[in-house]
C-alpha cells in the first residue's frame, strides 16, 4: 500500500482500472469455456476482484478527505473513481445474471460482446495510464475516442443481438433471460464510456 506522502491519485485510478480489466478477462474466459460446474468458483473469483476494487476505492476516498491539496478537484477524483468502480460492478452483474437465470449454454453472439468489453477495458486502462500526463500525452485523446467507438459498437451488438434473439426464439423465458443479459452487457460498454467522458471533462477543466 502506498504511504501517505507518496500516494498518487493518478496511479490509483490505474490500479482501479486493472480490477475492471481483470473482471472483463474472467467474464470472457468463463463464457468462452462455459462449464456450469465451474460457474460458482468463477463467481467467487469475480466477487473477490470486485471487493478488492471497493477497498481500493474507499482507501482513495479516505485519503482524499485528509488531502490538503489534491492534484485535481476533489469532486473529480470522487466521480472518476466511482465511475471506474461502476465498470467492475457492471461486469460482475453479467456473470451474476448468467447464474441467477440458470443459463445452461452461451449464445455465440455473446462472445463477441465479451471480447469487445475486454478491448474497452484495455483502452480505458491505457487512457488512465496516460491521464497523469494529460497536458503532454499524445495518446490520451485517441484512447478516449476508441472507447467511444467501442461503446457505439456495443450498441450495434446489442441491437443486432436482441433482434436476432426475437427472430429465432419463441420461448418467453429464454427471451426474457437473454434480453436482460444483453442489457447488462451493453451497460458495461456504457460504464466504460462514462469513464472516458469523465476523463475528457477533467482534462478540459484543467487545460
Amino acid at each position: 500500500m502506498k504511504g501517505k506522502k507518496d500516494y498518487n491519485y493518478f496511479e490509483a485510478f490505474v490500479d482501479l482500472s486493472k480490477f475492471s480489466l481483470k473482471s472483463a478477462e474472467i467474464l470472457n474466459k468463463t463464457l468462452r469455456e462455459f462449464d456450469i460446474k465451474k460457474l460458482e468458483e468463477k463467481i467467487r473469483e469475480m466477487h473477490n476482484i470486485e471487493h478488492s476494487a471497493d477497498i481500493a476505492k474507499h482507501d482513495m476516498l479516505n485519503r482524499l478527505v485528509k488531502e490538503f491539496l489534491p492534484p485535481i478537484e476533489r469532486e473529480d477524483i470522487t466521480s472518476l473513481s466511482q465511475k471506474i468502480d461502476d465498470v467492475t460492478d457492471a461486469i460482475e452483474d453479467v456473470l451474476m445474471g448468467i447464474d441467477i437465470f440458470n443459463v445452461q449454454s452461451i449464445r455465440p453472439e455473446i462472445l463477441k460482446f465479451t471480447e469487445m468489453i475486454v478491448d474497452c477495458c484495455k483502452s480505458m486502462d491505457v487512457a488512465l495510464a496516460e491521464f497523469q500526463n494529460f497536458k503532454k500525452s499524445k495518446r490520451l485523446h485517441s484512447e478516449v475516442v476508441e472507447i467511444n467507438r467501442l461503446e457505439e459498437e456495443g450498441d450495434a451488438l446489442y441491437i443486432s443481438g436482441v433482434r436476432n434473439l426475437y427472430k429465432t426464439t419463441k420461448d418467453p423465458i429464454e427471451l426474457m433471460v437473454w434480453t436482460e443479459i444483453f442489457r447488462r452487457l451493453e451497460k458495461c460498454c456504457d460504464a466504460c464510456e462514462d469513464v472516458a467522458n469523465d476523463i475528457e471533462n477533467i482534462v478540459m477543466k484543467n487545460s
